[in-house]
């Protein structure tokens, strides 16, 4: 878990960081890097959020 979290430390630095180099320099392409990243990063979260749903329910004894 701790794991998971770092990423998405890095991911939020990525994208802000992205964000401040488009404000900055006014270069489309950083600002495209860090919506694509953004996208990326809440597939995985999401993702990894069905696994997680899936596992729970896995061990539910009905």
């Amino acid at each position: 878990m701790w794991m998971l979290r770092l990423l998405a430390v890095i991911l939020v630095i990525a994208v802000g960081a992205g964000i401040l180099l488009y404000v900055f320099t006014g270069n489309r392409a950083y600002l495209s890097f860090s919506w694509r990243l953004f996208r990326y990063g809440l597939v995985f979260a999401l993702l990894v959020f069905a696994l997680m749903f899936v596992e729970r329910l896995a061990i539910i004894p009905i």
